[in-house]
């Protein structure tokens, strides 16, 4: 916990809701947007199963049709008393970046959520649309009757990962981007990781996968397990566009340490055959899971590797169901399950 009392609790904590953003924008998956919404009903049944479920959507409208087509779903998993609609307007349905991101706050024996309110902007400007995704943090705070803090720095929930005890994981490609936050040094972001997190120790990894329009944001690379433990992202095939920037990765994680000075357990994850879509190729990778309170979602795309992630990831989440989701269409928007989910942990 930081001196300002804040604490980001690791994804395996319990949660009390889990946040989505309804996808609408044709644009992310140019000429592929049909499937896609089927892909959420999934995802948004499996949690369900685990937890509430909340989903921003745009409109009345959308609402409706969001509505009938999870009342439609067969998907035996799905508790709609556990899913709640709410008609917050979005550009994209890029949750992770544009979400709430809960902390918890500890101030004269009392403990608290609150939501970071990070700064937004596409990932760089690179969309020129993200106003509405910006607010969404705002207005879902006023939803809820939480308090909201202003760390004043842009920050997507997807360039970080915690452990809940002291560490962050996070990449230079991303945070030192002059795109994001130009007048701040690195010391400075890590301060204000620090502050705002909770964290004491800031683990860099280097640059991002092929595909990935975020500068190479850390879930898809490398992920926590556990407190101790760090899954990451390694291809094996030197000839493949990302062999070098993930050994570099693996081996700047060999060498990082818990805050007692333990080494880190580092277990290898396989990345997925290259899946390539009318010639481009695409951000797949096994570490944009999501972790919920009974099951962890996995993203798969069609290949051999699927099977063995799905096994990996089952060795650390004994207690959870670890379930593989069909995200070779989701991808093509540049983004897989980790994406477009934010968990709101439990007090």
């Amino acid at each position: 916990m930081s001196d300002s009392g804040y604490c980001m609790p690791p994804e395996w904590a319990l949660h009390k809701a889990t946040w989505l953003s309804w996808p609408h924008r044709l644009q992310t998956w140019p000429g592929k947007f049909e499937p896609v919404p089927a892909v959420f009903v999934e995802i948004a049944a499996w949690l369900s199963s685990s937890e509430e479920v909340h989903i921003n959507v745009v409109d009345e409208t959308m609402e409706r049709e969001v509505s009938a087509l999870l009342a439609q779903s067969p998907h035996e998993q799905l508790r709609m008393d556990r899913i709640f609609l709410h008609r917050i307007p979005t550009n994209d349905a890029w949750c992770r970046d544009h979400g709430p991101n809960f902390v918890v706050r500890q101030q004269d024996g009392e403990r608290e959520k609150v939501i970071m309110n990070w700064e937004y902007n596409a990932w760089g400007g690179k969309y020129p649309a993200f106003q509405d995704d910006n607010a969404v943090p705002e207005k879902i705070a006023s939803l809820l009757h939480v308090p909201l803090v202003e760390p004043g720095m842009v920050l997507e929930g997807g360039s970080i990962d915690v452990n809940g005890k002291g560490l962050v994981l996070t990449s230079e490609a991303c945070l030192l981007n002059p795109n994001r936050n130009p007048s701040m040094s690195r010391e400075q972001i890590e301060k204000a990781l620090g502050r705002y997190l909770g964290v004491q120790k800031v683990l860099w990894l280097g640059d991002g996968i092929v595909g990935d329009d975020t500068d190479g944001h850390v879930d898809d690379m490398a992920r926590f397990v556990n407190e101790a433990t760090v899954v990451i992202a390694v291809e094996e095939n030197p000839d493949d566009v990302n062999y070098a920037a993930l050994q570099e990765n693996y081996q700047r994680l060999q060498s990082c340490t818990t805050l007692d000075g333990f080494p880190l357990n580092v277990v290898v994850l396989p990345m997925p055959s290259p899946v390539i879509h009318n010639g481009v190729r695409l951000p797949a990778s096994y570490a944009n899971f999501y972790i919920g309170n009974s099951v962890v979602l996995v993203p798969t795309y069609r290949c051999v590797q699927d099977k063995k992630a799905l096994k990996i990831l089952q060795l650390f989440f004994p207690g959870r169901k670890v379930v593989g989701i069909d995200c070779t269409d989701l991808v093509w928007g540049l983004g897989a399950i980790h994406c477009i989910t934010h968990e709101e942990p439990e007090l």
